[in-house]
């Protein structure tokens, strides 16, 4: 199957849709299976692009699920070959979408991982703040919680985007759309003391080893702007010394700020504008009940919660 079509819809993603590099890859290895399975499954001539039909479509639908492709990786790669045939129809290299059809498995409903406010303290307080790398690290922690905002977004972070003093940042999200987001009293506390103590160290091992200096906030022990990798690396070491369960990513931390504001009475649309959410029913996975809010409930309607 022709892959100068291929390269077209991924320089179009790239360029005019603004995906990062790694989505970008995701698609790729997606679109590039689907082809291996329909040169494999072909009996006569490999097909073009636009003559793949609907049929073949389920046929590989039921390949992935034979293999126990987990529900969630069915739908990701679906949804590739869908936003791919969208795009050779717009350039009129085919003439339907044969993806369109398909209807995605149904995934279970999961409850998004989260600490409650006793865990997230523990873990706050466990970076030994006498050190840079503590430093750096309790200013990362408190930035995630405080904030909401991605690993991604926030290992892009530069000096020019923090102002301490409005207490908010400036970051690009998922399609490189530009937000502010806000930054608690805490949050720009560990940061005020990160780079006003803490911050030279990592970049002085830029310059002694004649690096470029980088105007990232967030260094490694290089010296060079800190990686998403680094910071699960990171909390990893600070969750096991906190106790706390491991499974805890970086993105538990933007789960955990989106569970509390609700949990405190936020409004769900201005949850929606914090985590920079296009569709609110990103937003709705937080509208889950956690064990202190049904105590709460229970013990204020309940007459024997009362007594």
């Amino acid at each position: 199957m022709r892959g100068e079509q291929v390269d077209l819809f991924l320089k179009h993603i790239a360029s005019v849709r603004g995906l990062s590099a790694h989505t970008v890859q995701s698609y790729a290895a997606d679109i590039a299976q689907f082809a291996n399975f329909v040169s494999a499954s072909a009996e006569g001539a490999e097909p073009e692009w636009g003559e793949v039909g609907y049929q073949t479509i389920r046929r590989y639908l039921a390949h992935l699920t034979r293999a126990k492709y987990a529900k969630a990786s069915i739908s990701r790669k679906l949804s590739t070959l869908r936003a791919f045939f969208k795009f050779l129809i717009a350039q009129g290299l085919a003439e339907h979408n044969p993806a369109a059809l398909a209807s995605s498995p149904r995934r279970a409903a999961l409850l998004p991982r989260f600490l409650y406010q006793d865990d997230m303290e523990r873990l706050l307080a466990a970076p030994d703040t006498d050190t840079p790398a503590g430093l750096r690290d309790r200013a990362i922690l408190e930035t995630l919680y405080g904030s909401g905002m991605r690993v991604g977004e926030l290992v892009a972070l530069d000096i020019q985007d923090v102002d301490l003093g409005r207490g908010q940042a400036r970051v690009k999200g998922k399609g490189s759309k530009e937000r502010i987001v806000l930054l608690g009293r805490r949050a720009r506390q560990a940061l005020h003391q990160y780079l006003a103590f803490g911050r030279e160290h990592f970049a002085q091992k830029a310059a002694s080893a004649a690096r470029r200096p980088t105007s990232a906030v967030f260094l490694n022990c290089f010296g060079t702007r800190l990686s998403a990798c680094g910071v699960r690396k990171l909390l990893q070491k600070h969750v096991i010394a906190s106790s706390q369960d491991r499974r805890i990513s970086p993105h538990a931390l933007r789960h955990t700020f989106a569970t509390h504001l609700l949990d405190s009475g936020a409004d769900l649309r201005a949850v929606q504008e914090l985590l920079g959410h296009a569709d609110i029913s990103s937003t709705q996975i937080y509208t889950h009940v956690t064990r202190e809010q049904l105590r709460r409930v229970y013990r204020q309607a309940h007459p024997l919660g009362r007594a």
